[in-house]
């Protein structure tokens, strides 16, 4: 059902070249033909351009491998092979325009990210600094 790899044949042609979709033509992934559909079926505006459809289906797909190639990463980091929430999220809340932009998101199974204040932390003494110091020079 999700039409990847169909060939479109023209009718009446037996031989003819075949059918390009919108996305293909713009060099895009996400379905610019679906999105144009939702864009006139939401009643956002009376007329609606098809290249607004192929605009937008440019950026949810740009946004898309932005986070993807993030998330990818932190999983990645946790010595995982498989993108959970919580990688999105820390993907997410890491960057900061992506942090701006999902800031009134909750992002399920996310969980939040590792925030310890620094008067919480142990204090530094002079003599657990010093007995580091001397082993290391005795050597």
């Amino acid at each position: 059902m999700s039409g990847r790899g169909k060939k479109h044949v023209v009718a009446g042609k037996p031989g003819a070249a075949l059918k390009k979709t919108k996305s293909a033509k713009a060099g895009l992934q996400f379905p610019v033909g679906r999105v144009y559909r939702l864009l006139k079926r939401g009643n956002y505006a009376d007329r609606i351009s098809p290249g607004a459809a192929i605009y937008l289906a440019a950026v949810l797909e740009y946004l898309s491998a932005e986070i993807l190639e993030l998330a990818g990463n932190a999983a990645r980091e946790n010595k995982k092979a498989r993108i959970l929430p919580r990688h999105i999220q820390l993907a997410v809340r890491n960057d900061d325009e992506l942090n701006k932009l999902f800031s009134s998101v909750t992002i399920a199974q996310g969980g939040v990210m590792p925030n310890i204040l620094s008067q919480l932390l142990p204090k530094k003494t002079v003599r657990d600094a010093a007995p580091s110091q001397e082993q290391g020079g005795s050597q």
